[in-house]
């Protein structure tokens, strides 16, 4: 079978690992990378720490508005789906390159296949809603992470082609978390973050916070912004932010004298699961990241009105918090009575990629 897979930032390239391992022992997979994510260490350093074949095609798309990056993808997918001709299209999660390649791949009446199908946060004001919502009711094949997914199609009339796989996430946190300790363990990790800044503090894992804040609706508002980093100044335990280029723009405009906030460039996926398996909290406005912290037993606030990981919310292992003050300080410091607790496996048990693999293979080879 040949398989064109679309990605184009940090998540996916992630979760493009476990599936292309399985996929290209049997079948042929073309790989286009359309150039969302370009900086090195949102996008080159994920291909070679996690060993994902080399993309066939680099669209270099780059940043811009919604309307001028999806428009440009979609031009030049659609010239490459005509010169390949393949049997279907995977895309993955809910960012404008998967939106372009779903549309491209629909108007050739080339079968689409969405992973991380049903997701949704009801917020529409969100690209990402807007982006997973157009995907899934363009798709032939909606590969569902958990049973509320699947509940989610069919609030929407969507049934056919919908499969529970369970989250390709997990394949990828099992597959690189024992590399990634093997790699950071013994203040490894911390010796490659002072290599890169001599200034960062002496933190101890479990006793700093891990924030990260990219989303739209809190970088794009200013004063949103300052909120949340002084919140972070006074939380009881140092703050370690891998910080977005684009954030870290706006942030400079602060003139903020930072004390307990240490910001550190993006890095690599084995590092981040490093410093998320070891941190005391994430405090995160990413959807995956949530997710991660879930995984990784680290619990997590998240600076939203609504998450699309709803399953997170359950023991109180993440919890939503609006964008003040008072509200940051008082959910990151709340008791963790999550770590009392069982926690339900409800992300699947880490064969994901063969589930999905398996669907394409018998439905559209």
């Amino acid at each position: 079978m040949k398989l064109i897979t679309i990605v184009g930032a940090r998540p996916q390239f992630i979760k493009a690992a476990p599936f292309s391992d399985v996929f290209r022992k049997q079948h042929h997979e073309i790989m286009i990378h359309t150039g969302q994510h370009y900086d090195q260490n949102m996008s080159d350093i994920f291909f070679q720490e996690l060993s994902i074949p080399k993309p066939d095609y680099y669209l270099g798309v780059g940043s811009g508005s919604h309307g001028l990056q999806t428009g440009r993808m979609l031009e030049k997918i659609e010239q490459i789906l005509l010169k390949e001709k393949p049997d279907g299209v995977l895309v993955y999660g809910d960012t404008n390159s998967t939106l372009a390649g779903a549309l491209a791949a629909s108007k050739l009446h080339i079968p689409v296949f969405h992973v991380e199908s049903g997701l949704r946060s009801y917020n529409k004001r969100m690209p990402e809603e807007q982006n997973r919502v157009l995907t899934d009711h363009l798709s032939d094949l909606l590969l569902c992470p958990t049973k509320t997914a699947v509940e989610n199609l069919k609030k929407e009339g969507i049934t056919d082609g919908v499969l529970l796989t369970g989250d390709i996430m997990v394949d990828a946190v099992n597959r690189f978390m024992n590399i990634s300790n093997k790699r950071y363990s013994n203040s490894k990790w911390l010796e490659t973050l002072k290599a890169e800044n001599p200034h960062i503090p002496l933190l101890k894992e479990k006793e700093y916070y891990l924030a990260t804040i990219h989303r739209a609706e809190n970088t794009d508002d200013l004063m949103k912004l300052q909120t949340i980093f002084t919140a972070l100044e006074r939380l009881d335990k140092p703050v370690l932010i891998p910080l977005h280029p684009r954030t870290q723009k706006l942030v400079e405009k602060f003139n903020i004298s930072f004390r307990n906030v240490t910001i550190i460039q993006p890095v690599g996926y084995l590092l981040m699961l490093y410093l998320t398996k070891n941190a005391y909290m994430v405090v995160t406005d990413s959807g995956g990241l949530q997710k991660e912290a879930y995984l990784l037993k680290t619990p997590c606030t998240t600076l939203r009105d609504q998450t699309e990981w709803i399953e997170t919310l359950e023991n109180g292992w993440n919890c939503l918090c609006p964008i003040n003050v008072h509200s940051i300080m008082e959910k990151a410091s709340r008791k963790l009575d999550c770590l009392n607790h069982a926690q339900p496996q409800v992300f699947g048990d880490g064969n994901a990629a063969q589930r999905i693999c398996q669907a394409i293979v018998n439905n559209f080879a």
